[in-house]
Order: structure tokens, then C-alpha cells, then sequence
């Protein structure tokens, strides 16, 4: 059995969805990889599941009704614990992660680390084809969160990610009710305050070629308010 379970959220990625698959399979082909479609009226999810049937390593989970990023993530990550994997990945299917960071990445979490962060904030990270606002959003909730939490992670929002199952395990997943960035700020947050090993891995990030971003106003300020609340109420881990 792999050892690896990338999980792929989508909603109405068409478009990618098959080359970010196979770009996956040709960096870590003994991964295995769950799509979990939010029920993307594009036909994204039975394009997965057109992919699934070719290839054994591929499974899909269908939402029946749109639930949002992090209860396709925590579904994902329930499925992992369920099936013994013992590393589980995080990844855009817009194709901004490029998966050729993905041993690397592996390789640190085998080495020891509870979470690997694709990191754009630290040396050797960067983002590609952003507008400003978009770059000034990024940098700003980074660097409020990192201020308000008083974390040590750089790239606290980023969605690249490599946890250790163990470490989702000391997890209380089921109380965890954020979605979008404040989803990443919250899992990574809680493992750094339990003082698990976090390791940032400089990444290139690069904007959607095709279909739309997913990023909006409503997230935005999900995050502020969440993270705001969590410094003001902030307890030992």
C-alpha cells in the first residue's frame, strides 16, 4: 500500500484537473491520489471519476452540494487516517503547486517533520503572474496572523502542504469549522502551538492559467476576523 495520499479539492476544475494528475504521477507515482469534488457543475467530478477508473491509485469523493475547502480537506484528511497513510498532502488542482516540489517535500516529512509548508514568504520562494493586490493581501494577512498569533511560520496561509498522519491525529479535526485561508492558518497554528516540527520548503508559485480563482472578499475576512478572535483569546497548547 503507498504511503502518501494527495488529496486534490476541486470545484469546477475541468480544465486542469488532468494534467495536474499527471504531473503528480510522473513526481511521486507511488503516491495515491483522492480527488474530492464540492459538486462542480463543469463535470470536473465525473472527469475524476472517468480518471479513477484508468488508474488504481486515483479515488473520488463527491460532496453532494457545495461545503467549501476545508470540509473537502477534512473529509480528505478522514479518509487518510482511515486507510493508514502515513503522509498526507495538500495541493492545488489550478496548477500553482508545481508537484516536482513534491519529494522534496517527502523527504523532509520522512526526515522528521510534522508539517512541510510550500512556502512563497521565505528565501527561494516567490509568486508568479500575481497583481499587487493580490501580492499586498497575501503579505499583509501573513504578516498580521504571524504578529497576532505570535507564530514563527512565515507562509502561514499557504495551501502546499505535507503533514505527518500522526500529527493530524493529535488534531481535534472535528472541532475545526474554518474554511479558505483561515483553514490553513488554524491546522497550522494549532501544530505549532502543540510544538510540533514545522519545516517552510521554498516554493514558486504560480498563477491559474486556467479557470477562476476561488479567492474572495468573504475569505478574506473570515480570516481577519477568526485570527483576530484566536489572539485575543489565545491559550497555551
Amino acid at each position: 500500500m503507498a504511503e502518501t495520499l494527495i488529496i486534490l479539492p476541486t470545484f469546477n476544475e475541468i480544465e486542469s484537473l488532468e494534467s495536474v494528475i499527471g504531473r503528480i504521477r510522473q513526481w511521486v507515482p507511488s503516491a495515491d491520489v483522492l480527488v474530492v469534488d464540492d459538486a462542480s457543475p463543469d463535470g470536473t467530478g465525473e472527469l475524476a471519476e472517468g480518471l479513477a477508473a484508468g488508474d488504481p491509485g486515483i479515488s473520488v469523493l463527491h460532496h453532494g452540494a457545495k461545503a467549501g475547502l476545508g470540509r473537502a480537506y477534512l473529509a480528505g484528511f478522514d479518509y487518510a487516517l482511515g486507510h493508514a497513510y502515513r503522509f498526507v498532502v495538500e495541493i492545488d488542482a489550478d496548477g500553482s503547486h508545481d508537484p516536482a516540489e513534491l519529494p522534496a517535500m517527502l523527504e523532509l516529512a520522512d526526515a522528521g517533520a510534522d508539517l512541510v509548508i510550500g512556502s512563497r514568504w521565505v528565501a527561494g520562494g516567490s509568486v508568479r503572474n500575481w497583481p499587487w493586490i493580490r501580492r499586498a493581501i497575501s503579505r499583509g494577512g501573513n504578516s498580521y496572523a504571524r504578529g497576532v498569533l505570535r507564530s514563527r511560520i512565515h507562509d502561514i496561509t499557504a495551501g502546499y502542504r505535507v503533514y505527518a498522519a500522526d500529527a493530524l491525529r493529535s488534531l481535534e479535526l472535528g472541532s475545526i469549522s474554518s474554511q479558505g485561508y483561515c483553514f490553513q492558518v488554524e491546522l497550522a497554528w494549532r501544530l505549532e502551538r502543540s510544538g510540533k516540527a514545522i519545516v517552510e520548503h521554498p516554493i514558486v508559485f504560480v498563477e491559474r492559467a486556467a479557470g477562476r480563482s476561488k479567492m474572495h472578499l468573504g475569505i478574506v475576512m473570515e480570516a481577519l476576523f477568526r485570527v483576530t478572535l484566536w489572539g485575543l483569546f489565545r491559550t497555551k497548547g
